[in-house]
């Protein structure tokens, strides 16, 4: 099978359910930031890390698939391949156990430190965005709203471990000065 397929030579593309959608629509713009995020995590992990934080970002990487399926799917009565409050509530439980080995947050704090938690930062940027434009679609088209709660969560978590990051390699927290 070839790679392109020529569908979309005129603006518009397939979404599950032979659906077709211009590409400049919320939903595209939505799972393709999802895509963008996971692309950005594949790049963390060429970086030597811990195998907890590696295993996690390897789930991560399959949740946001995951994701971007349930984005693609217009169709809510179709319950297979769709983010759940189970996978939130795994995040928090993650974000629970690294906080453990963190000291309390006392400032804000920049981004940066060694490579794999700046990048980390940068995974945690690219979220923020999937989730305000996951939100703008949610406004027009209805969702699982676990999908904006999955990406709220996992922003929280990419803060999270850029600071555990840092911590593990010796590096303190980065305070910004006003």
């Amino acid at each position: 099978m070839k790679i392109y397929t020529k569908t979309g030579d005129d603006g518009n593309t397939g979404l599950q359910g032979d659906f077709r959608i211009a590409k400049s629509h919320p939903r595209i713009l939505a799972y393709g930031t999802v895509d963008e995020a996971n692309a950005m995590i594949g790049v963390v992990l060429t970086n030597v890390l811990d195998d907890d934080v590696r295993d996690v970002l390897s789930s991560i990487q399959n949740e946001l698939f995951l994701l971007g399926s349930d984005l693609s799917n217009q169709n809510l009565n179709d319950l297979k391949n769709r983010i759940s409050l189970d996978m939130v509530e795994k995040l928090e439980k993650i974000i629970d156990k690294f906080e453990l080995e963190l000291p309390p947050i006392t400032n804000f704090i920049l981004p940066g430190g060694n490579v794999a938690a700046a990048q980390i930062h940068q995974v945690r940027t690219i979220v923020r965005r999937a989730e305000t434009l996951v939100v703008q679609l949610s406004d027009k088209d209805e969702i699982n709203s676990n999908c904006i709660k999955y990406l709220n969560r996992l922003s929280d978590l990419m803060f999270v471990m850029g600071r555990l990051i840092n911590k593990r390699n010796g590096i303190e927290d980065i305070i910004w000065k006003p």
